[in-house]
Parts: C-alpha cells; sequence; structure tokens
C-alpha cells in the first residue's frame, strides 16, 4: 500500500520535471541559436551546438561542419565556437597560433570586435523576442473586448441574475450609466454600487430591453496563480466564492478586501462550483507586490484572478498592436525585476522573493496543469528573464563578455589571458554562489 501511494507523488513530481525541461530547453535553445546564427552570419564558425551538458544522446553534423547535440543534463546548452578552448568561449592560443589568416578570421577570438559584440549580444536578444512573439501571438489569439461590449458567452453562475441574458447582446448601460470603451470599463465599474443584482439596458435584435444580471465582476474566480494559497487549497478557475467564514459577498472586490484585511489569518471559503457549493480553508500570504506609486509594498494575496460573469465578443489586433502590447509586457518585466532585485540587495523587501530550480520548476509544472496559454505565457516570462539575467556584467555570463569588449573597444587591446582567467573564475564562483542562495531559498522560505 505504502509503495501505491506514492504513485500520485512520482507522477506529479514527473510531470512538473518534465514542464521544467521543456521550458528551459525551449529558453535555452533560442538562446543559444541567436548566439549561432548571428556568428555565422558574421563570419565565425560554430564547431558544436549543444542542448545541454554532460554525455551526448544525439548528434549530427550539418554540411556547414557544425555539431549539432543533445546532452543528458537538460540544465543548459552552450555553442562552441572554432578557437574556443571550452564552452565559456575561452580563448585557446595553441590552436589560434596553428591558423592562417583566414581561418583565424573564422575564430570568434580573431573576428572583428564588431562581429564578437553582435554574437555575444545576440543569445539574450534573441530570448526577448521570443518573448515579444509570444506575448504577441497570445494577444492576437485571445484579441480585444470588441466596442460595444458584447456577450459571447455567459459563464456559469449560482445566482438566478443575469439568466435573461443571451450571448449577442450588446451591454449599453448598467444601473443607467451609459458603458464606455473596454480600456475605460474598470474606472466605469468602480463607480457603480456593489449589489447582487443590477439593471442591464442591452441591444438585442434591434430592440432595448431593461434585464437584471449579476455585478459585471462577481466573486468569480478566473485564474489562479501558480504555487499560491489557492491552488494548494484546490481553487479552480470558474469557481464563485459565496462567502468568507459568514459573510457573503458579491464581487472580487469584496473577496480582495476580505483578504486584505485577514492579517494572514486562516480564511473559510464557501465556494460554488458546477451547482455544488463546499468549503475551502486557506491562509492569506503575505507578498512583496509592485506599488502604484513604484517600489514594492506588502500585501495579503491568495493567488487568484477575477473577471467579468461573461466572455465579451473580442475582435483579432492588429500585428503591430499585438507586437508593441508584446514589447510593453517585456518592458514591464524587466522593470519589474531589476526593481525587485534593487529592492532585495537594500533589504526593503524579503530575498526569498528569488526563486531557485526548484521553485522555478514547480511553478512550470503549475504553469502548465493550468491549460497550454498559461504554460506559453510562463515560458515568455521566463525567457525574458534569462535574457536579462545573461546581460549582468558578470564574467562568465554574456554580459560580462560584452564588458571586456567594452574595454577592448576603449583601450584597443583585450584584458590579458591571465586576467580574463582570473576574472572568469571569480564569475563562476558568484553565479555558483547565488545559486546556491537561490536552492536554499526554494528549501527554506515559506
Amino acid at each position: 500500500m505504502e509503495l501505491l501511494g506514492l504513485i500520485p507523488s512520482f507522477g506529479g513530481f514527473a510531470y512538473t520535471i518534465g514542464a521544467f525541461v521543456i521550458a528551459l530547453s525551449v529558453i535555452v535553445a533560442v538562446h543559444e541559436y541567436g548566439h549561432y546564427i548571428v556568428g555565422r552570419w558574421c563570419g565565425i564558425h560554430a564547431e558544436v551546438f549543444s542542448l545541454g551538458f554532460g554525455p551526448v544522446l544525439a548528434a549530427w553534423v550539418d554540411r556547414r561542419g557544425t555539431r549539432w547535440q543533445i546532452a543528458a543534463l537538460p540544465l543548459g546548452g552552450y555553442v562552441k565556437f572554432l578557437g574556443d578552448a571550452d564552452a565559456a568561449s575561452g580563448r585557446d592560443p595553441a590552436a589560434l597560433k596553428g591558423m592562417d589568416a583566414a581561418t583565424r578570421r573564422r575564430t570568434m577570438h580573431a573576428a572583428p570586435l564588431w562581429a564578437r559584440a553582435a554574437t555575444v549580444a545576440a543569445g539574450p536578444a534573441f530570448n526577448f523576442v521570443l518573448s515579444i512573439l509570444v506575448f504577441a501571438a497570445v494577444a492576437m489569439v485571445q484579441g480585444q473586448a470588441r466596442t460595444p461590449l458584447t456577450i459571447a458567452e455567459l459563464r456559469p453562475m449560482p445566482a438566478e441574475a443575469g439568466q435573461e441574458l443571451r450571448p449577442g447582446d450588446q451591454i449599453v448601460a448598467i444601473h443607467g450609466r451609459q458603458v464606455p470603451d473596454f480600456d475605460r470599463f474598470g474606472q466605469f465599474v468602480d463607480a457603480l454600487p456593489v449589489a447582487p443584482e443590477l439593471e442591464y439596458t442591452i441591444a438585442r435584435d434591434g430592440r432595448r430591453l431593461t434585464l437584471p444580471g449579476p455585478y459585471p465582476y462577481p466573486p468569480l474566480v478566473v485564474g489562479v496563480t501558480p504555487q499560491s494559497a489557492a491552488m494548494e487549497a484546490g481553487l479552480e478557475a470558474g469557481d464563485v466564492i459565496l462567502a468568507v467564514g459568514d459573510t457573503r459577498i458579491s464581487s472580487f472586490e469584496d473577496l480582495r478586501s476580505a483578504v486584505l484585511v485577514s492579517g494572514g489569518a486562516p480564511m473559510t471559503l464557501v465556494v460554488w462550483r458546477a451547482g455544488e457549493t463546499f468549503h475551502r480553508t486557506l491562509t492569506p500570504r503575505s507578498m512583496d507586490v509592485p506599488a502604484e506609486a513604484g517600489g514594492f509594498e506588502q500585501r495579503y494575496l491568495i493567488g487568484v484572478t477575477g473577471g467579468l460573469f461573461f466572455a465579451p465578443e473580442t475582435e483579432t489586433l492588429g500585428p503591430l498592436t499585438a507586437i508593441r502590447f508584446g514589447a510593453d509586457q517585456v518592458v514591464e518585466i524587466v522593470s519589474q525585476s531589476l526593481s525587485g532585485l534593487y529592492h532585495m540587495i537594500t533589504g526593503a523587501i524579503s530575498s526569498c522573493n528569488l526563486s531557485g530550480p526548484i521553485g522555478i520548476a514547480e511553478t512550470s509544472g503549475a504553469a502548465a496543469s493550468q491549460g497550454a496559454v498559461s504554460f506559453i505565457w510562463f515560458i515568455a516570462v521566463l525567457s525574458t528573464a534569462v535574457g536579462l539575467i545573461n546581460l549582468f556584467p558578470v564574467p562568465v555570463l554574456d554580459g560580462g563578455h560584452l564588458v571586456f569588449h567594452a574595454y577592448e573597444a576603449i583601450t584597443g587591446s583585450a584584458p590579458s589571458d591571465r586576467a580574463l582567467r582570473v576574472l572568469m573564475a571569480g564569475g563562476l564562483a558568484l553565479i555558483l554562489s547565488l545559486m546556491l542562495f537561490a536552492l536554499t531559498n526554494d528549501i527554506f522560505c515559506p
């Protein structure tokens, strides 16, 4: 019986590891392909393109003489260029001495400075491009709410209010107030009274009708954050929170307010799901979240997102608008990441906000469990983070190599081999220390 009891846990563990490996492999492949293809365009020959480290599982050589391989440890990858002593692009003086001028030009270390810098910068750049394209693709698939606001599908709700509304109804007014464009709909709803039932003026088949409907943003769970209190309590998208303790609630804002004032004490939620009502007890967690005025603030959260009681009809975003949206998402992630790092260094927020491989793996599995869109979105977020980290001016990382190239551009000569070895060793020690620190966070942080 004990062995049988381990099967579900093992299955969840395997699912988490599988999702983590897929996410990391996609991001690493794109990053290293950026180095490879830009290096090739710049006339630098790649000897090895490896996805993973350690024993080689499969390999083939293309017509350009590059060996493509998949290795057993899927925790990274590398491109080894001609003239490199190792996967970290260390110089091999002995190999360089025996080359003629034309062959030396095809090495990473004898190529023009601009070619080397472009090849190094291409890895993080491709990560950002991947993120922008993924965010843009998701935005194009999901679209934006059509104007006028039109019901595409009514979400299952426990209340009778809203049963007279139908897909295709255009919402003209709520509680006697004209409905604005969707980008201002949130502020519009804030001015409405919070009540279980409101009057909706709708246009249907050329007629205007006034019908009852629920508050626009009821206590409906549209999304559950991975590794959150809500996920651990078993809440799912589509759940409706009827009450917190003995207090009935009518809006998602009521739920948010109850969580904020909880002080982190356990909360019992009355949950409606597909016609059944049950109770769930969870404990809100104190989290450091971005503040509107900048910086961070501590707030109690349970990890759910809300939405309208209906799915609105959407229209497809244009490619340029979608790409602009994707770029804005990348800028926002980079900005919040740098702000979070700064506030961790200064002690303003907890260093537990830094996750290691275990935390990332768990989030990968949780994102995958919520569907393809959630998992793909997570890959894009993680790709942005990988691109940003690689630009840090730390030897071993791409940012460190770019610093060396900047030094060469200013002084006219590259750092000596001895200086490079010392700096690379120091950079490697720093990276390993940070990884160990993040791993301890995964194990010991609440």
